[in-house]
């Protein structure tokens, strides 16, 4: 239940089209009305954290693009020129309500790591304990594919989970949700409340917009990942963020909730699962596969049918079942090769063939996250 005394940090996403409002460039009025709104949860004692795209579609209009470029070199140099433009617009409107803000750059890279991922966390919270508003977007000028989060709303769930908000927002096009696409569909019907995001999954569309690159899909992610990180979402329509203003007075605007898990991730358990980046996989028997998940066990050598990839010992690995299928993530505590020494064998087998290894565990219950 969202009330006054359980909002008191929201993170916000934008994406290119809500900012840009159709234009192709960005809309003055829309970032007035999203400085309005932080200002508004300021004077309710909440935190804002705002997650913006932009900087792409800035940069190709100061740079006189018809198209958004197709290759990354080209994304980047956009988003090289965007940034500042982007700030500065920020900044302005931001400064209109007494506000200040500061620019955060992210990129996969960033979090993959416990210790930055925690000199991350340590950022916000003393720019938050400040009063400042952190302007957060991927950092698009030096990231490569591999290490993208691909889109701002996956980045929002995390940035949101890394803070450790009480509410994700979702600013979109449509009003939130459906049944099916209401621009196509007249029979379409808003889906309000969401408890189980696999029910509603193949309503997602998926496809973005000539100024973005999220979608339904995308957002229902995000949805997934903060509800995992015990946060609620709301989707919710960007021309009527205004409405956004009363939300920490428990005045929710119409749009799609999607309701936190009742059991959450927390702390090192939250990077595990999406910040930390896994080197390889550790293929398990189908009776090792049933035990991680519906027995609470830690992962023993003797369910271990093989490996992909390389480690070292205490990297992040990612634990895949007989059919390929993730079924969880987790620390290891031996290397690749270890993992090869061991496998299939009982726990006092596996010991003498790894005489260092103090334990029987190849990734203990308690550095893992089931999917």
């Amino acid at each position: 239940m969202l009330t006054e005394k359980s909002l008191k940090r929201i993170v916000l996403k934008v994406g290119s089209n809500t900012l840009s409002a159709g234009q192709g460039d960005l809309n003055g009025a829309v970032l007035d009305r999203l400085a309005y709104v932080a200002s508004a949860w300021r004077r309710r004692g909440a935190d804002t954290v705002l997650v913006t795209s932009g900087a792409v579609t800035a940069g190709m209009r100061r740079l006189h693009m018809d198209k958004r470029p197709r290759d990354i070199a080209g994304r980047q140099a956009a988003a090289a020129v965007g940034q500042g433009i982007l700030l500065e617009k920020y900044s302005y409107f931001f400064e209109k309500y007494g506000l200040v803000c500061a620019q955060i750059l992210l990129s996969r890279a960033d979090l993959v790591d416990v210790s930055h991922y925690d000199a991350a966390r340590k950022t916000f919270a003393r720019l938050l304990a400040l009063g400042v508003v952190p302007i957060v977007n991927e950092n698009d000028t030096v990231a490569y594919e591999e290490l993208c989060f691909g889109d701002n709303d996956r980045l929002s769930a995390q940035v949101a989970g890394l803070v450790s908000a009480d509410l994700l927002v979702l600013l979109t096009d449509v009003d939130g949700l459906y049944t099916g696409n209401p621009r196509r569909d007249s029979a379409a019907s808003l889906i309000p409340r969401v408890e189980d995001i696999a029910a509603v999954r193949a309503y997602a569309d998926g496809a973005g917009t000539a100024a973005g690159t999220g979608g339904m899909r995308t957002k229902l992610q995000a949805a997934e990942i903060a509800a995992r990180c015990g946060i609620g979402t709301l989707l919710l329509n960007g021309e009527r963020a205004e409405e956004l203003a009363a939300l920490p007075a428990g005045q929710i605007p119409v749009g799609t909730y999607f309701v936190p898990a009742a059991h959450s991730l927390k702390g090192k358990k939250r990077w595990i699962a999406y910040g930390a980046l896994s080197l390889g996989g550790i293929t398990v028997d189908a009776g090792a596969a049933a035990a991680l998940r519906d027995g609470g066990k830690s992962l023993l050598a003797s369910g271990v049918t093989g490996v992909e990839g390389e480690w070292e010992r205490r990297d992040p690995v990612r634990i895949l079942g007989p059919g390929g299928e993730e079924v969880a993530r987790g620390i290891a505590e031996l290397s690749s090769d270890e993992v090869l020494a061991v496998r299939g064998r009982r726990s006092s087998e596996a010991s003498a063939r790894v005489p260092d290894w103090r334990g029987d565990e190849i990734v203990h219950r308690d550095n893992m996250v089931i999917h």
